[in-house]
């Protein structure tokens, strides 16, 4: 079991456009029901994100019905100012979530995408549960916005709302 490298952070509330999906994770464990990674590509392919002056791509998970077991939305944008739409796409057709200000752990990895994104949840959800080396969390998940962002080609911080 790796360590877990996590900080605590108070962030503003931001507004993420961009395309999203509802969906759960016993949904996104199976291939064949998996949702996410397929948002991700047509994100990628409709919309490019301007990387210049610092902006950065979000993963934004939203809307849940209780807590990790229940449905879920999730939006990948980005703030309005750095997208850029193919001529099919417009900014009116885009999906927009409000990164809800507040405190945040936020647990970061480096490593081959999508890997190390998967990696990280795992650290996430074993933190929360009790499982991991920490053993159990002196945080309670809000379960209101939480977020990856990615910061290159190859690393992630995933901020998790916390009470």
């Amino acid at each position: 079991m790796q360590s877990i490298q996590m900080k605590e952070a108070t962030c503003e509330e931001m507004q993420i456009l961009g395309l999203s999906v509802r969906t759960n994770n016993a949904d996104e464990m199976k291939a064949e029901t998996a949702k996410i990674g397929s948002l991700h590509g047509t994100f990628n392919q409709k919309i490019a994100v301007n990387y210049a002056n610092g902006a950065h791509l979000f993963g934004v998970y939203y809307s849940y019905e209780s807590d990790h077991t229940g449905d879920f939305s999730v939006l990948v944008g980005s703030e309005e100012s750095v997208l850029t739409m193919t001529p099919e796409e417009n900014k009116a057709s885009l999906d927009t979530v409000v990164l809800s200000a507040g405190k945040y752990l936020v647990f970061s990895g480096t490593g081959e995408m999508p890997q190390v994104v998967i990696n990280v949840w795992g650290d996430i959800w074993r933190y929360f549960s009790g499982e991991s080396s920490q053993g159990k969390s002196k945080y309670q998940r809000a379960f209101t916005t939480d977020f990856e962002r990615y910061t290159s080609a190859n690393s992630v911080d995933v901020y998790i709302a916390i009470l």
